[in-house]
């Protein structure tokens, strides 16, 4: 028994670039998805956001030299990229997967429909979300958090690069404290930069637990899956 049977992984876009500084890096994606594959072995069915901080984010310093809408929508287009290498990965590995976008783009993915989803979940399938709410101004940690609600996850996992989540930027600052719980109040009144507000508030709301641990660490997410006490639980109780 897992401690849940579907969740919602949410990924930087910057865990399938490892080192690198731009793009990509073949070995991370594959090591990743032999990550996802023992997940699926142990039942857990699996919905997947990917960010798209590897190849454009709407919010950088470029970003913001655009018109807002046409720059989130670029950034969009990022996490279809990801969701198809991504996809390719698993596929590698013999896993039956679907691509759902926001963004109708019928030649690569297919259309988000939140039954067509679940029905995919239900049949083993892995289910890759594209293209965020398919809306500017919304952020992927939104994206996570709606689809998450929408197909019934009992839990969302952001695998970052960090352990869990920290008082302060544990790279940037030695004294920063790692909390092992921590309240959705605490979050938004700390300003703890785990998801941006609108998506702390979506799972709040919803009673929605969230999960943070780090991605660089292999069999970190089957431990927490298994019942270890790993990174960091989000909740209200």
């Amino acid at each position: 028994m897992t401690r849940y049977h579907r969740i919602l992984l949410k990924l930087s876009g910057e865990a399938l670039m490892a080192s690198k500084s731009f793009g990509v890096h073949a070995d991370t994606v594959e090591n990743i998805a032999e990550e996802i594959a023992g997940l699926h072995e142990m039942g857990v069915e699996l919905g997947i956001v990917t960010g798209g901080g590897n190849f454009f984010r709407g919010i950088s310093e470029v970003g913001q030299r655009f018109d807002r809408s046409a720059a989130d929508t670029v950034g969009m287009l990022a996490t279809v990229m990801n969701c198809l290498v991504l996809q390719n990965g698993l596929e590698r590995l013999g896993l039956d997967t679907r691509v759902l976008s926001a963004l109708e783009m019928p030649k690569v993915a297919e259309p988000f429909i939140r039954r067509r989803a679940v029905r995919h979940l239900e049949r083993g399938r892995i289910v890759l979300f594209a293209a965020g709410t398919g809306h500017p101004y919304f952020s992927t940690d939104t994206g996570a958090a709606l689809r998450a609600l929408e197909i019934n996850a009992e839990a969302i996992i952001k695998a970052t690069k960090v352990d869990g989540i920290y008082s302060s930027d544990p790279e940037k600052d030695p004294k920063a404290i790692k909390y092992d719980r921590v309240s959705y109040r605490e979050v938004m009144e700390k300003n703890l930069q785990v998801m941006d507000q609108t998506a702390v508030a979506l799972c709040r709301e919803n009673g929605l637990p969230l999960h943070v641990l780090s991605i660089r660490e292999p069999g970190r997410i089957a431990a927490l899956l298994r019942g270890e006490a790993i990174g960091t639980i989000v909740s209200e109780t």
